[in-house]
């Protein structure tokens, strides 16, 4: 009631209304469409609740035959919509209008895709050059030539998610980015392989660091570098050094390495992965790493 009464009398005083800008506030304000992070209050509002995070857990991480073919259809609309933004985007083109161009392709064609979707709806953060942060919001920076323009993007169709992060760069691509790429899809492609039955989440996390470590980034990325997803874009199991748990068949887990320069700019990489007793199964057709428009 004391952070009620504050807030009436600012806006009595000032004709202003102050929110702070907890994690909730800003997955609802940026990530439009799943909000994550809720805040302690919206917990509080179920004070006789009962944790069922172990049951769902249990139930989410190995995915059925007809999730797996749910989530295989997000996934090449994503891709789809990738290619066609691949055919469009140009220098001087905003980031907003080339996520626009993204969503309106998974919107109009993923909906009725292949006579199997009913509704397709796409959800995107579209970053340029300098512009590449973890997290800010998509604006109305020109997509720059020579550097990628990075798209963290989620498709949802018919309640089955997909979550990737994919990079389009117009003209040739500037030498201290093509370094940075040949560095980071190193330690993505070792993460990758590293993902069989059995093999340790904790040990996945604590490997991807210290590759990025190792290419000049220390501390690196302040996001998770794996999770699960499905029902939701981001579902557990999560690879955290501090976590357990172990890597098993059927799950599909969205792989995600990132490392950022200070001042802006920087790369991820993302993609979903099917995990067979053979081993990692990537699930979208888009190429990893830089792509050229």
């Amino acid at each position: 009631m004391r952070a009620l009464d504050l807030a009436r009398q600012i806006a009595g005083d000032y004709d202003r209304v102050a929110i702070e800008l907890s994690l909730g506030t800003q997955a609802a304000d940026r990530m439009v469409g799943e909000p994550t992070t809720f805040p302690k209050a919206w917990f509080d509002a179920f004070p006789g609740a009962q944790d069922a995070t172990p049951l769902l857990n249990e139930a989410r991480m190995l995915k059925t035959p007809q999730e797996i073919e749910r989530m295989r259809l997000a996934n090449d609309i994503a891709a789809a919509a990738m290619e066609h933004v691949q055919g469009v985007i140009r220098p001087g083109m905003t980031e907003a209008q080339a996520a626009s161009e993204w969503l309106g392709f998974v919107h109009g064609e993923g909906t009725g895709w292949g006579g199997q979707v009913e509704l397709a709806l796409g959800f995107s953060l579209v970053w340029s050059g300098a512009g590449i942060r973890t997290f800010t919001a998509t604006a109305n920076r020109p997509i720059v030539e020579g550097e990628p323009t990075l798209f963290e993007i989620w498709v949802c169709a018919d309640g089955y998610w997909c979550d990737h992060t994919k990079n389009l760069v117009p003209g040739e691509l500037s030498e201290p980015y093509r370094e940075l790429e040949e560095g980071l899809m190193g330690v993505y492609d070792e993460a990758v392989r590293s993902c069989v039955p059995g093999a340790s989440l904790p040990e996945l996390d604590r490997s991807i660091r210290a590759g990025i470590d190792a290419i000049g980034f220390p501390g690196q990325p302040s996001h998770p570098i794996c999770h699960g997803v499905g029902a939701r874009a981001h579902e557990p199991p999560y690879a955290h050094q501090a976590g357990g748990g172990t890597i098993e068949e059927g799950m599909i887990l969205a792989i995600e390495p990132g490392c950022y320069w200070e001042g802006g700019g920087g790369l991820r990489v993302e993609d979903n992965f099917l995990i067979t007793a053979m081993g990692a199964e990537k699930l979208s057709s888009f190429p990893d790493g830089i792509v050229q428009a």
